[in-house]
């Protein structure tokens, strides 16, 4: 179900930086895993980062590690998706999604979230 919404992508250069962020009319995301994921064409979908409802721990794909930064802003229903020293690798759409499974984050290939935005595209490009 798409109870998410995604936005922030755009057109950047490498090096640069984005921030995506991730919001619900519907779902109290503070009471959610919220994992981000993205998929590049012809590749298969990658979890980039996750956050866990229980105790906020993060966790992020060594893709993404070190450039990468994961946050909740409970006031406004919203996380955000934090990058900087953006590769051409990195193009992709990028999706946010939900679940109450703690367990699911470290995100693993085969864990599926319940609930998914309709994705914002990234492009990284001179």
């Amino acid at each position: 179900q798409l109870l998410l919404a995604e936005s922030g992508g755009g057109l950047v250069q490498p090096g640069g930086s984005l921030r995506l962020s991730c919001t619900s009319s519907r779902l109290t995301l503070k009471n959610y895993v919220i994992g981000w994921f993205r998929r590049a064409p012809g590749k298969e979908r990658e979890g980039v980062s996750c956050i866990r409802s229980d105790d906020n721990r993060i966790y992020y794909a060594d893709s993404v590690k070190g450039r990468s930064a994961i946050s909740r802003d409970n006031t406004n229903n919203t996380v955000y998706l934090q990058m900087r020293s953006l590769r051409p690798e990195d193009t992709a759409v990028y999706y946010c999604a939900a679940t109450l499974r703690d367990s699911y984050c470290p995100i693993r290939p085969d864990y599926d979230y319940d609930y998914w935005g309709q994705g914002t595209q990234v492009t990284v490009s001179s």
